[in-house]
């Protein structure tokens, strides 16, 4: 695997992105396990530097490079200025992360990467580290989480929208925008539309005109306008719905990623995909779809309107 080889093979896989608590290791864990089921050999690597609890089995961890705690002691930073110092540190020891990847060739790679959005939207480090391991004959695509609890706030989506449009331009690598935690959608609060507006990223005038309605956005009506132009003229971001307990669920979203870095994989991991999701329910999947949880959803908020107006 070193620079500029032309001949040696190529390697697959994931850098899995997004703001804190959207569920990045989460879905490493999930990932990796699902993975793993269908015969995928997977290499999960912690890019993050301030993760000390990792629930799946991590081959490559940045601790054994640098570690936030020691950054913010030793150069008195702050957590953010400290990541942005680990992430430039990192980018500078490239022989390093070769050296450790390198024991892993033929696998598919999982990178768990760190929650500063900024790192992601205009910082330059992580994007030349993405670029190195292109050098490096890796095919990668993003995936990039959002909570879905962002749904349930107009003003929330339409900032959680900005953000995924600036981190797919600026990160350039193939990109999978995806909604966690679909499992608790129906905790978060009323949605003002169907969950297939949200993920397809309908037509955004009537998240505008619902803004509106709000008299502290109804000022800021003409910002949000021309926010949503900028989403639209782009027409780049739309989201894959995930919850983490749902084999076909997990199906959907590998089939995506798949599709965007161009991994393709042969027939006895199609057999053991078949095989997964055709088994019954065992004790790490739950059979609950997304498509039941959206039905489960509307259901209660139909019956909250129906006991709302019986009140009356």
């Amino acid at each position: 695997m070193s620079e500029g080889s032309k001949g040696s093979s190529l390697a697959f896989g994931q850098v899995v992105i997004g703001p804190p608590g959207s569920g990045k290791t989460t879905y490493c864990h999930g990932m990796q396990e699902f993975l793993g089921r269908i015969g995928r050999k997977v290499t999960v690597v912690n890019l993050d530097p301030a993760n000390e609890t990792m629930p799946y089995q991590c081959a490559v961890d940045i601790a054994k490079l640098i570690t936030l705690p020691d950054v913010m002691d030793n150069l008195k930073l702050g957590p953010n200025g400290g990541l942005i110092y680990c992430m430039e540190y990192l980018e500078a020891n490239f022989d390093w992360l070769q050296e450790k990847l390198a024991a892993f060739r033929g696998h598919y790679y999982l990178f768990d990467c760190p929650g500063q959005v900024e790192l992601y939207t205009h910082h330059n480090a992580l994007k030349n580290v993405f670029a190195q391991l292109a050098k490096w004959n890796f095919r990668l695509a993003a995936v990039h989480l959002v909570d879905s609890h962002y749904c349930t706030d107009p003003g929330k989506f339409i900032s959680v929208l900005c953000t995924s449009l600036s981190t797919m331009l600026h990160v350039e690598l193939p990109h999978v925008n995806v909604l966690s935690k679909m499992d608790l959608i129906e905790q978060y609060g009323k949605l003002a539309f169907n969950l297939d507006y949200y993920t397809e990223v309908l037509d955004l005038s009537y998240l505008v005109d619902h803004l509106a309605s709000d008299p502290f956005f109804r000022n800021y009506r003409r910002l949000n306008e021309k926010l949503v132009e900028v989403i639209e003229d782009y027409s780049l971001v739309s989201f894959v719905p995930l919850n983490i307990q749902d084999k076909e669920s997990m199906r959907q979203v590998m089939q995506a990623v798949d599709k965007a870095n161009g991994y393709s994989f042969g027939d006895q991991e199609h057999h053991s995909l078949e095989a997964l999701m055709s088994a019954a329910v065992g004790a790490d999947f739950h059979f609950t779809s997304t498509l039941a949880v959206q039905e489960k959803y509307v259901q209660s908020q139909d019956k909250a309107v129906e006991e709302e107006v019986m009140d009356l």
